[in-house]
């Protein structure tokens, strides 16, 4: 019987202990992230992880973080907050062993929606403790790294005007998106395929490695976040009386169906336009020079995905169903 308590702890000792570190954003989304150490400690098993959390201080602490992470040779590297947050982590760990893992909480979620990873917290720590593994790609704009979106035009300009929203959350995003329509004015484009030039007024312009921009709301409909390629969406400018139906369908993922946008798929392209200003970056405003060159990198990351995702439903019944459910959660 000693003996074999003795070899017992011999294995446990002998097995390599995973290494995971925790980084969160203690100011993304709207809820409170205190409780989030003792959580963890309910979900991840001492005797598997090697664990350390930490709580985000400024922007860019979550690729400092990540990277110091990398270094140390951390096997997951689990980024609590927003796409902004998703994106620092991520950047740090692309072309790495280690491996990244989401737990959405911020206004959007556009990637972690698009890995159908739940917006539950205990739910997607469940999917951490699966540990599905799936290689995705990952895009560059002017050496600038998104894993979601990148766009010039209306999208850009609310990204820039909600980054000033004192409160962030869905509502506030709206408030940006129809506050900046009322004065927005649509620029003229030039867009360098590898066999193609297009030049085109637009009211925007976004690359896309995921389907949507977050909440839902699906911009390149057909888009594949590991297929090596990029959806382009050119919006054309339209009227007022086009805006509902033109909601309405980015919502239930009938995007392509609408006249005004067109669809490009490419690995490479350059976007020229008048003048330097803000471009998106999963959604987050960043100044660039007025020539932006986009490019894809095939699964240079690999991230954590539920087993056996569940398949939405996209209507306009589930549309109102979400908007009722956000207004509540509003309120």
């Amino acid at each position: 019987m000693l003996f074999e308590k003795l070899l017992l702890l011999q294995l446990i000792f002998t097995i390599k202990m995973e290494k995971i570190t925790v980084i969160i954003n203690p100011v993304s989304g709207t809820a409170s992230k205190k409780r989030i150490p003792d959580l963890l400690d309910q979900y991840i098993p001492l005797d598997r992880f090697e664990k350390q959390i930490f709580f985000t201080e400024y922007r860019g602490h979550a690729f400092e973080l990540a990277s110091r992470a990398v270094k140390e040779k951390a096997d997951y590297v689990i980024a609590f907050g927003g796409d902004g947050t998703v994106n620092e982590v991520a950047r740090a760990l692309i072309e790495s062993s280690s491996i990244l893992g989401i737990i959405p909480m911020g206004s959007g979620n556009g990637l972690a929606r698009d890995l159908a990873i739940p917006m539950d917290i205990r739910k997607a720590l469940e999917v951490i403790l699966e540990c599905r593994i799936k290689k995705i790609d990952y895009c560059k704009a002017n050496n600038r790294i998104f894993f979601c979106t990148c766009g010039v035009g209306f999208d850009a300009s609310v990204s820039e005007r909600f980054e000033k929203e004192k409160h962030r959350g869905y509502f506030s995003y709206m408030r940006s998106v129809v506050a900046e329509y009322l004065q927005f004015k649509p620029d003229t484009y030039d867009i360098v395929f590898e066999n193609e030039v297009l030049s085109r007024k637009a009211f925007l312009v976004t690359c896309a490695n995921i389907s949507q921009y977050g909440n839902n709301a699906y911009i390149a409909p057909q888009a594949e976040i590991n297929d090596g390629m990029m959806d382009i969406a050119i919006l054309s400018p339209f009227s007022p009386l086009d805006a509902g139906n033109l909601l309405i369908q980015m919502f239930t993922k009938q995007m392509a169906k609408n006249r005004k946008i067109q669809y490009y798929r490419s690995k490479k392209l350059t976007l020229r336009r008048k003048k330097p200003g803000i471009v998106h970056i999963d959604g987050e405003p960043v100044f660039m020079d007025k020539t932006i060159s986009f490019e894809v990198f095939h699964d240079g990351l690999n991230v954590i995905v539920p087993p056996d995702p569940a398949t939405p439903v996209y209507s306009i019944a589930s549309f109102f169903s979400n908007l009722s459910y956000w207004w509540k959660k509003q309120h």
